[in-house]
């Protein structure tokens, strides 16, 4: 049987998971009044960054009596910012099942070399037992959507409520697309780069008041690097919380990121935003029902990620090659797609199980999404059929 090249294709055809796709309907023209050439220390630059600071509190619901801020180095400079600085106090338990938990993980076994961690880790595709995590009296961190996995915890209920160590969430795939249990979580983080499509380099840093209560009586062992520093003689550095930024921040990506913010208002906010993800994710679970030869890579449903959504090939065909063939394979599919200019940044994690990664979180549209699924059935196709070539 003949395999069909689609007739149509996705008008934006971007799904990769970071940058993600730009907000639908943005242009350039979006930032034309960005403060380019201007300081950041000056009124209008400090303006535009507590603006950003204060439309993230009110998009994403943070409680007023958490604290915001700017910071370097994207997510990852964000999460190193708040473990170089708060752990160490108590101990540790350490929440991975993907390629970045399990990075946060070295850093902290490795780099800082805390004598009391204890890790607990999953395979691709299933959660750790959380009902082991001892939230009650040791300090956790763990990632509350797994980029690389496609894999996100349903809820804070293994959280205690009246723990007395800190969680330290990355959100980063989470923020903006899923609920986040905001009185059970100390310090979050995230990036620009993701739901909302903003631009790369910039980070958010969210701490709750028993976060900020460590950091005012918690010294710890090792130096801090300036860029990491959120105290300052005893006290809190409170303007980084006021968009007083350690370092520089790129205005232009400022702006960009208070567009993204202005749109994320206009759709609804936070219920609009989770909506438009959720949504996204119930298009690719259809596909998924009615082809045989693809399957999440999230064994449970209710821990299927609504953005960063990972597929694996499961036809006998593919699933007997060797592992690096399986990988080939996935690749070849993604290549094919490409070169359609069908879609684009669509392979895996390197570290993940070979596949598919398709970004469904809220600037992506479902009329592009449904464009893009009988691509990837042409694609898998001709694969397939390459193999039987390969063999003959």
């Amino acid at each position: 049987m003949a395999n069909t090249i689609p007739a149509a294709r996705p008008r934006v055809p971007h799904f990769s998971s970071g940058p993600c796709a730009k907000r639908p309907g943005w242009t350039l023209k979006a930032l034309s009044d960005a403060a380019l050439g201007r300081s950041h220390r000056a009124k209008i630059g400090k303006d535009k960054l507590k603006l950003a600071i204060d439309l993230t509190r009110e998009v994403l619901q943070v409680p007023a009596d958490y604290r915001i801020g700017i910071v370097p180095a994207s997510d990852t400079g964000a999460v190193e910012m708040a473990m170089w600085s708060l752990l160490g106090a108590r101990g540790v338990d350490m929440v991975a099942w993907e390629s970045f938990g399990e990075g946060w993980v070295t850093d902290v076994a490795k780099q800082l070399k805390l004598a009391d961690v204890r890790t607990f880790t999953a395979p691709y595709g299933e959660l750790p037992n959380l009902r082991k995590v001892d939230t009650r009296n040791r300090d956790v961190v763990f990632t509350w959507n797994g980029t690389t996995s496609g894999v996100r915890v349903a809820d804070a209920s293994w959280i205690a409520d009246d723990r007395e160590g800190l969680t330290i969430c990355d959100a980063t795939s989470a923020a903006f697309a899923q609920r986040l249990d905001w009185p059970k979580l100390d310090v979050v983080t995230f990036s620009w780069q993701k739901v909302l499509g903003g631009e790369a380099a910039h980070g958010m840093i969210v701490l709750s008041p028993r976060a900020v209560e460590r950091l005012l009586t918690y010294k710890p062992a090792w130096p801090l690097p300036k860029i990491f520093r959120m105290t300052s003689g005893g006290k809190l550095s409170e303007g980084i919380f006021a968009g007083e930024t350690i370092n520089t921040p790129s205005m232009l990506a400022v702006e960009d990121y208070l567009d993204a913010l202005a749109w994320a208002k206009k759709v609804g906010g936070l219920d609009g935003l989770v909506k438009r993800a959720d949504g996204n994710a119930r298009v690719i679970a259809k596909f998924v029902r009615e082809n045989d030869w693809i399957d999440f890579l999230a064994v449970k449903p209710k821990t299927r990620s609504n953005t960063s959504v990972c597929l694996k090939f499961t036809d006998p065909a593919v699933t007997a090659l060797p592992a690096d063939a399986q990988a080939a394979f996935a690749k070849q599919v993604v290549s094919i797609i490409e070169k359609a200019g069908a879609g684009y940044d669509l392979g895996h994690y390197r570290d993940a199980p070979p596949g598919l990664r398709i970004w469904c979180g809220a600037t992506v549209q479902s009329r592009d999404l449904k464009a893009l699924l009988p691509w990837i059935a042409y694609a898998f196709n001709e694969a397939k059929a390459s193999l039987g070539k390969k063999a003959a």
